[in-house]
């Protein structure tokens, strides 16, 4: 059985336990971050870190992330999985009280826990091989405050349900306005005549570290034209390239929404510019 961390142990993944009183465990009361790793090497640690520490202060969670201590964790707990390509799932809770009730409770130690699990290896730079992800549209009916990576995810839990059941790999929300917002686990770009624009940041989307890499690296290492607007459903579907990105997925070809197919339903080329040159950003640290 392999190892996790839990409140500054090592512990057999079957013999971790927490309070049952833990606020992550009653009211979702935390804060996550999902780091991935190739070959030992964490991507955009820092970014990570720092995303980690500002949902912190955003929920008032008394807890400092150290770039050291995780980077140390992080690099025991990839021994523990048989591959490559890791994971690492950084969690914070507010910790446990003596009772369920709403209000932060004064002097209590957050519990943290920590562990590594495979994640999908790099894709190849090749339009023909690359995966091809479809997906359906839905109303974002979540709460109001995306831009914080809390561990309280039913509302993305759900939208993700809702492609699982119709056979697709993601969700695409848009708000009331019928403005694409992101995707129930993904940030969202779409592509036009060299032009790539994703939604700009706001309490309406999670400021995704590779949505951070990949406006990056399509400014110091491409020609295309980055924008960080709203745009429309129909400008989605009708868009020439989608993209989806997240730490696991990378950035992620999308070729047919909800049965329309996107451009002419092959991995595009502005797509394997972008691969490319987040590949070159990816390991700043």
């Amino acid at each position: 059985m392999p190892k996790v961390y839990l409140n500054g142990h090592f512990v057999e993944a079957n013999e971790a336990s927490i309070s049952p009183m833990d606020r992550g465990f009653l009211f979702g009361d935390g804060i996550y971050e999902v780091i991935p790793t190739f070959s030992g090497k964490a991507v955009a640690l820092s970014d990570h870190i720092e995303r980690l520490q500002n949902g912190l202060d955003a929920i008032g969670i008394n807890y400092k992330a150290n770039y050291q201590e995780i980077e140390a964790i992080a690099k025991r707990l990839i021994k523990e999985v048989s591959s490559e390509s890791v994971g690492i799932y950084w969690h914070v809770s507010r910790g446990a009280d003596v009772r369920r009730f709403h209000a932060y409770p004064d002097n209590i130690e957050p519990t943290v826990f920590a562990y590594a699990f495979e994640i999908p290896a790099s894709q190849a730079l090749d339009c023909k091989t690359a995966k091809r992800f479809r997906v359906t549209l839905a109303q974002d009916l979540r709460w109001q405050r995306c831009h914080i990576k809390s561990t309280s995810l039913l509302g993305n839990v759900m939208h993700f349900q809702q492609g699982r059941e119709v056979g697709v790999d993601e969700t695409i929300l848009y708000n009331d306005n019928m403005l694409i917002t992101e995707a129930s686990a993904c940030n969202v770009f779409i592509v036009n005549n060299g032009v790539v624009k994703t939604p700009p940041l706001d309490h309406q989307l999670l400021p995704g570290i590779t949505r951070k890499l990949v406006l990056d690296a399509l400014r110091k290492h491409t020609q295309l034209t980055v924008e960080e607007t709203f745009f429309s459903v129909d400008e989605l579907i009708n868009a020439q390239e989608v993209w989806i990105t997240s730490s696991s997925k990378e950035i992620g070809a999308v070729v047919e929404v909800d049965g329309n197919v996107i451009g002419d339903g092959q991995v595009g080329e502005a797509w394997l510019t972008a691969q490319t040159a987040y590949n070159h950003e990816k390991f700043r640290d």
